[in-house]
């Protein structure tokens, strides 16, 4: 009989962060490309911005734990503008006409082959010593 807990999380140093693509534009999350911050924003800029998010993520989950329709549909154009002044939606940051991928599976993308090396790469390391 299972208590009905989830599992503990893993220990801070046992997560393996999602790899960026060489390019820096994207994480791959689960075989998926997300667009990545503007590395161009000040760090105070961004900072503003992430916090920005973080309070429209905690009213999204609020208006959710409430069913307040109008909250919700406020948080989540919260979260769509801070998200768009990162640079994680709305126009890409880079400037050399390259189209937004993002969301899309790595493996439909001109990502796949980097991606398999850098999986296998990345499987061969967890097997820890030779």
């Amino acid at each position: 009989m299972t208590s009905g807990r989830l599992p503990a999380p893993p220990a801070p140093d046992t997560v393996t962060p999602p790899l960026s693509t060489p390019d820096g534009r994207y994480l791959v999350v689960r075989g998926r490309l997300w667009r990545k911050s503007d590395p161009a924003l000040a760090p105070g800029e961004r900072q503003a911005l992430v916090e920005d998010l973080m309070q429209a993520r905690r009213a999204v989950g609020a208006a959710l734990r409430t069913g307040n329709e109008d909250a919700l549909r406020r948080a989540r154009e919260a979260v769509a503008r801070a998200k768009t002044g990162l640079g994680e939606r709305g126009p890409v940051w880079w400037t050399d006409g390259a189209p937004d991928l993002s969301r899309r599976m790595i493996r439909n993308t001109g990502y796949a082959a980097w991606y398999q090396g850098a999986a296998r790469v990345a499987a061969t390391a967890d097997d820890g010593p030779l």
